[in-house]
């Protein structure tokens, strides 16, 4: 998804997309980030780059010249959020009085959302199990940003009453890249945070179905919720192309390329 739809929505922009696998870099192994960064600077206009450690993202941007996109790192997901709050936008016109509740690993696409949501002025609700919360940095930026805006941000460990009468529902696999070793172990603990059509009936009658992808059908969600008519995930997946290329529009185009 991420590779695909940023290709395709650079090629739609009119611009030259470069694919570079990660292992023929080996970006911190054969060569260091600073010089990979400075190297690349000097043929590229702009980089997304999808990896795991933020640090490494941080850096690029220290030693590089050119716009650097975060196609998501094990820290945030920004691109997914933009996604996100398109796809609300579609289905309820507004963010202010809606609210989101996402169910399940506090973990980067949690990070992202609350940050997207407290800008917006949307609120959010975060369940997650205890021990799994979001980064404790992170949520006090996000509700810092939700002052300004009016927004509500929390974290409970109450997957019922965080959902409860939500606009919409979103989750996330329990086992994260990097942590398929984990997969039995926290398939355990996440159960009771399952997205069933049980769960789903608590939230407002209205209320979507969001989930970022790949989805694991009988784990995170019953496939009567991600197949059934409150779920939206195509749509909101579709908006990856969408939001990129805004994104990608805004920095390297500027403002006049979306007009």
């Amino acid at each position: 998804r991420t590779r695909v739809s940023f290709e395709v929505g650079i090629h739609q922009l009119g611009a030259q997309p470069v694919a570079l696998d990660a292992g023929a870099i080996a970006m911190g192994v054969r060569e260091s980030i600073p010089d990979v960064a400075r190297v690349l600077s000097r043929f590229l206009d702009a980089m997304m780059i999808r990896t795991f450690k933020q640090a490494d993202l941080e850096q690029l941007v220290a030693y590089g010249s050119m716009h650097i996109i975060n196609g998501l790192t094990d820290d945030y997901h920004p691109c997914q959020a933009l996604a996100d709050m398109l796809c609300i936008w579609e289905n309820f016109g507004q963010f202010k009085g809606r609210r989101l509740c996402y169910v399940g690993d506090g973990n980067n696409v949690a990070h992202s959302l609350m940050l997207a949501c407290a800008k917006v002025g949307m609120d959010i609700t975060v369940a997650t199990p205890k021990g799994d919360e979001p980064d404790r940095r992170v949520l006090a930026w996000a509700q810092e940003a939700a002052q300004q805006t009016g927004a509500t941000v929390l974290v409970t460990d109450d997957p019922e009453s965080a959902v409860a009468g939500a606009d919409a529902v979103y989750t996330d696999v329990w086992a994260s890249m990097g942590m398929e070793a984990e997969r039995e172990e926290r398939a355990k603990r996440f159960a009771p945070y399952r997205v069933t059509q049980k769960l789903m009936s608590l939230a407002a009658p209205h209320a979507i179905f969001l989930h970022c992808l790949p989805a694991h059908r009988g784990e995170e969600v019953e496939a009567a919720v991600i197949d059934g008519p409150q779920s939206r995930v195509f749509d909101q997946a579709e908006n990856r192309l969408h939001a990129q290329k805004g994104v990608m529009a805004l920095t390297i185009g500027g403002p006049g390329a979306l007009s």
